[in-house]
């Protein structure tokens, strides 16, 4: 195991779980300060936390979910993929859809969140280094998010190679910080054992319960193991969470808890007074800078999940443009990218502190959860053929403790908890209508297209004049004729002597190999059928793919080549199958798309498109 990968993890997969000390042991806390804070209120809820880390994330993630791999990727939609392949109805495959989708919104909700409550709680530290600096904490802060979120387009390949070394720094400067403080009050160290949560939680009951929504504020950024396994494989992942990232958070949060053990008042920013007063702007700017690594983290996720929407049908074609010549996964997403600025300087102007932008974080957080445990009971039931005993006792009583922490940060909505709610509707309104929109068209292309084995059938005695050069149609139906095939003969009567119909297929896998790349069929003299194959983690470029047809025995020269695409208008049939503010934003979404020729890296001096009107 080289030291290089474990640093890419440290960088990459422990952003955001390692700023999570900032704020969530003191957001734990302060439900129960108002008349001060006795020493077994201190231990449960440090007991709280430290099981929720063994529980959710070494249990849940590290040993079971990192199995769950689809062909060596992870993350909510690759669960997903996962899922589908062992439903066997159409209703199933649906729920299992609905899930993944929900997952998904809920996980950009989440990347909105993030970089505005670990910004705000790393500025924050310059109150405690001086007082005179709290001014300066929400411009400070609209600062250093609006220059992370500007310079995304420059890719992460040069940031990230100073991520890994600044997040070891900061583990150790944790786990440090944390021990000097036990050291002075080692009867913190009794959290560990669980009775002090269960007493706690038998003590308070209901205030209990509301407390877990601040506790899993402790294990945000847990689902970044799972997400970014692709990238490193499950061992770095679980050498690093093992023998690191959790003795350095143990550490600090025991070390906080000892700190208020020995000074109530501490209370007021238990992280930043673990440090002397001499170290505490140093302590800050390093915060800072492992907040920026958090935020870069999930924006570099969100703009993955994008491209996987894209993939798989949820979003339209939006831009993506490769930031490195040599990595397939670096990508900029500019629509995500600025749409994540606008919600993130949003919420910095209307919470200002992160004690009050936690009640908004944990629904995003604790929803994915839910989704992932739910949608890992199938698969390693179905896919993986566990015994269902061994599945219940497994993951019934980690869906429990999901479900736990979701329904107590429920009852967070009025206080900021309809952020994420909000964000996630809206979203999967987005992704459930263009979905639905998109089978509607294409059955509708279905029952208006000419089958392609009847056309073929008849071209012989069409007498149908063919023209030099190569033309290449894209089509969505590989079975029928594309629409822009049959305007051209009606307009131009005229077919070119070699005609290419291209279809791209995404399946529900990361990567396709290039031995699964292309299917090339003749269907008739001068006609072939390519149909391409891309895995939802990757870009199409139809162009490369076709000037490797010579391999395949296929004659293609790209500078005779003309693409024909058809441009659809969408109209609303006389009785229509979507409601009218659902077709008018499915509308809305197709004029808004990223053209064709764009998306697929078509020469935009080579296309021909023909618009029809499509009836839905």
């Amino acid at each position: 195991m080289s030291l290089p990968l474990l640093l890419g993890v440290l960088g990459v997969v422990y952003g955001d779980i390692g700023t999570s000390p900032l704020y969530a042991f003191r957001a734990a806390l302060l439900h129960f300060s108002a008349d001060g804070v006795e020493r077994w209120e201190i231990l449960g809820i440090l007991s709280l936390i430290f099981w929720a880390l063994v529980l959710t994330v070494t249990v849940k993630y590290v040993t079971f979910i990192l199995r769950a791999d689809n062909k060596g990727e992870g993350g909510i939609l690759a669960l997903m993929a996962l899922a589908q392949r062992t439903t066997n109805t159409e209703r199933s495959r649906r729920i299992v859809m609905l899930l993944g989708i929900t997952g998904a919104c809920l996980f950009f909700g989440d990347g909105t969140i993030t970089p505005a409550i670990s910004v705000l709680s790393a500025m924050e530290g310059l109150k405690v280094a001086s007082p005179v600096f709290e001014p300066l904490i929400i411009p400070g802060s609209i600062l250093i998010l609006v220059a992370l979120f500007l310079v995304q387009y420059r890719g992460t390949g040069s940031m990230g190679a100073v991520f890994g070394p600044v997040m070891a720094v900061w583990f150790g400067t944790l786990g440090l910080l944390g021990l000097i403080e036990i050291v002075q009050e080692p009867e913190v160290l009794a959290a560990v054992s669980p009775h002090h949560a269960i007493r706690f939680c038998l003590h308070y009951r209901l205030a209990a319960f509301i407390a877990f929504g601040s506790v899993v504020l402790a294990v945000t950024g847990a689902e970044a193991l799972y997400a970014d396994m692709g990238h490193f494989g499950r061992r770095p992942i679980r050498l690093a969470w093992t023998f690191y990232v959790l003795p350095a958070l143990a550490l600090n949060y025991m070390g906080q808890g000892a700190l208020i053990l020995g000074d109530a008042a501490a209370l007021e920013n238990p992280f930043f007074l673990l440090a002397p007063e001499f170290l505490r702007l140093p302590l800050v700017v390093l915060a800072t800078a492992a907040t920026i690594i958090a935020s870069q983290s999930m924006i570099s996720g969100a703009f993955s999940i994008g491209r996987q929407c894209i993939q798989l049908g949820f979003l339209p074609r939006l831009t993506v443009r490769h930031t490195s010549e040599t990595e397939e996964g670096q990508i900029y997403l500019p629509q995500i990218n600025f749409a994540l600025l606008a919600g993130v300087l949003i919420l910095v102007l209307s919470f200002h502190t992160s004690d009050n932008l936690a009640a908004a974080y944990g629904i995003a957080v604790t929803g994915t959860f839910v989704c992932t445990s739910s949608l890992a009971i199938l698969v390693f039931r179905r896919k993986f053929g566990w015994p269902a005993f061994a599945v219940a006792a497994v993951f019934v009583p980690l869906l429990l403790i999901d479900s736990a922490f979701f329904f107590s940060n429920v009852l967070k909505i009025p206080e900021g908890g309809y952020v994420p709610l909000v964000l996630g509707a809206g979203l999967f309104i987005l992704m459930h209508t263009w979905k639905r929109g998109r089978e509607l068209l294409f059955s509708r292309f279905r029952q208006d297209s000419l089958p392609l084995k009847s056309f073929l059938a008849r071209l012989p005695q069409s007498r149908t004049i063919r023209v030099p050069g190569i033309a290449v149609f894209m089509t969505g139906q590989a079975d029928y004729v594309p629409n822009a095939l049959l305007h051209n003969l009606k307009h131009n009567k005229v077919l070119h002597e070699r005609v290419l119909f291209v279809t791209v297929l995404n399946e529900d896998v990361p990567q396709v190999g290039p031995e699964r790349r292309r299917e090339v069929s003749e269907l008739a003299p001068g006609i072939h059928r390519v149909i391409l194959h891309y895995g939802f983690q990757e870009s199409p470029n139809i162009p490369r793919e076709l000037a490797e047809l010579r391999a395949d025995g296929v004659p293609f020269e790209p500078m005779q080549a003309s693409y024909f695409l058809g441009r659809e208008t969408v109209v609303a049939a006389v009785a229509p199958k979507m409601s009218q503010w659902r077709q008018w934003l499915f509308t809305f979404m197709s004029r808004n798309a990223v053209p064709a020729t764009e998306f697929f890296r078509i020469p935009s001096d080579r296309v021909v498109e023909l618009g029809v009107r499509v009836a839905i």
